[in-house]
């Protein structure tokens, strides 16, 4: 294979360095281009291939390989992550007669190319294109494949569902059906339709031992035990999956999937055991810290509690779980009237990425400061509250209300009334009563301010 390869790359600097040719040579560069981008291919060069196929195309629109040349740089282009040229590449294939590759190859690949261009509508209609042209086609099951993939991306589970399902009824043995049995599995769940997607996964990893799917596919199970209600199988089959695939992608979703559970449902012992295993753990996550913090809320071990999230702030200030256990600890500081550190903490928490975490967070800081009368402070901070528009609707009254406040203790009396009809608005009958009284003190205020001395007057 070196030797190849090395042939291979060979030829290709020869051919590329050619500028001119006399007509002998001429004649043989065409069928050269062609047999390097080929190999190159094969050989899985796809820059080089598309590269010498490039020049081949532009160069011998006449060549009888073209066709063939087409489809072959479409595959390199896609192998490259240039979905767009490929798309070009295989829609120009299928105007060549005959089309070069198996018949449909072309439009397959061009289903392939606008699945990764995220164009799903197109794609499921170009593979379903297929399997109206030919359900018999030896290609017909990774069009239904594919065809199912993109009725997922388009949240349609139980149009991919049935795309599966079909798929490995009808080619059980297909290269394809360990991925159809997984996505069939997964749209399944998503479709909660649980007890029929759990056959399917609790058979994965022995049906098909080594697939790539095998890690997901155990996550998965553990998600449908839990929303079965068999809820210590579910948590087993959790962290079975993070022990053995620590760093999957999905392993802290399962950690949270696991903490979470136990803290609704498990009984006082799996309590006590998770929050060891999570506090002891080497290296510490933000994930296993603020679990254990939850955890240990549950236990009502409120110190070991707001000691977990002391160890989050500290270690992990700028992650989302620092930034909302900076929002518990907040909140721990302003039940003890500890107004400067609830107002340094939540500060933190308003730097946060989350905006709900954003919002409490300025909220809190907020409240603090009006508690320690630095009103410009607290001001600031509430707007910076309101600004968050995604904020919950109880956050965002309740920092008008704030702000109204503020606004008023600085005696800007126009401001205070702007912020208070805002607070009055909201549909909580006693923050709207109050608002409304401060509504109507605002007004009498400024009906009974005395008059601006005009500029230039003297006065």
């Amino acid at each position: 294979m070196k030797r190849r390869l090395s042939i291979v790359s060979a030829s290709a600097a020869l051919l590329l360095a050619v500028s001119s040719a006399s007509p002998t040579l001429a004649l043989d560069e065409s069928e050269r281009l062609w047999l390097v981008g080929s190999g190159a291919f094969a050989d899985g060069l796809y820059p080089l291939a598309r590269r010498v196929l490039e020049r081949f195309v532009a160069d011998h629109p006449r060549d009888p390989h073209v066709p063939d040349a087409v489809l072959l740089l479409g595959k390199a282009r896609l192998n490259v992550g240039d979905a767009a040229a490929a798309l070009e590449s295989f829609r120009l294939a299928q105007s060549f007669m005959p089309p070069p590759g198996q018949r449909l190859e072309a439009e397959l690949w061009e289903g392939e190319a606008l699945l990764r261009l995220k164009r799903f509508a197109e794609a499921r209609g170009a593979y379903d294109q297929i399997l109206r042209t030919d359900a018999t086609s030896p290609l017909a099951a990774d069009a239904l494949y594919g065809s199912g993939l993109a009725e997922l991306e388009l949240k349609r589970p139980e149009a991919a569902a049935t795309a599966f399902r079909d798929l490995l009824q009808t080619w059980p043995e297909h290269r394809m059906a360990p991925s159809a049995a997984f996505s069939l599995a997964t749209a399944l769940v998503e479709l909660k339709r649980f007890s029929e997607a759990l056959p399917l996964l609790e058979t994965f990893a022995a049906k098909y031992p080594g697939h790539k799917h095998v890690p997901s596919a155990q996550y998965l199970l553990g998600v449908t035990r839990v929303q079965m209600g068999d809820r210590r199988a579910g948590v087993a089959d959790l962290r079975a999956f993070v022990e053995k695939y620590p760093t999957h992608d999905l392993a802290q979703s399962a950690r949270r999937l696991a903490a979470d559970t136990l803290v609704r449902f498990g009984d006082r012992e799996e309590l006590q055991e998770t929050y060891k295993t999570l506090i002891a753990q080497t290296p510490p996550t933000p994930e296993a810290l603020y679990d254990a913090a939850s955890l240990a809320g549950r236990l009502g071990r409120t110190k070991d509690q707001e000691a977990a999230w002391r160890k989050v702030v500290a270690e992990f200030p700028g992650h989302p779980l620092g930034r909302r256990a900076a929002l518990d600890l907040s909140t721990l500081a302003f039940k003890r009237k500890d107004w400067k550190e609830s107002a340094s903490l939540a500060r933190a928490a308003g730097e946060s990425e989350e905006d709900a975490v954003k919002a409490e967070g300025w909220l809190q800081a907020g409240e603090a400061e009006l508690k320690l009368k630095r009103f410009p402070a607290a001001a600031k901070a509430f707007e910076a509250a309101v600004a968050v528009k995604s904020a919950e609707a109880a956050v965002r009254y309740r920092a008008f209300a704030g702000l109204g406040l503020a606004r008023e203790e600085q005696k800007e009396w126009k401001a205070a009334l702007t912020a208070y009809e805002a607070a009055s608005r909201t549909p909580d009958a006693a923050l709207r009563d109050w608002a409304h009284q401060r509504v109507a003190a605002m007004k009498s205020r400024l009906s009974n301010a005395p008059p601006k001395p005009k500029a230039g007057s003297g006065s």
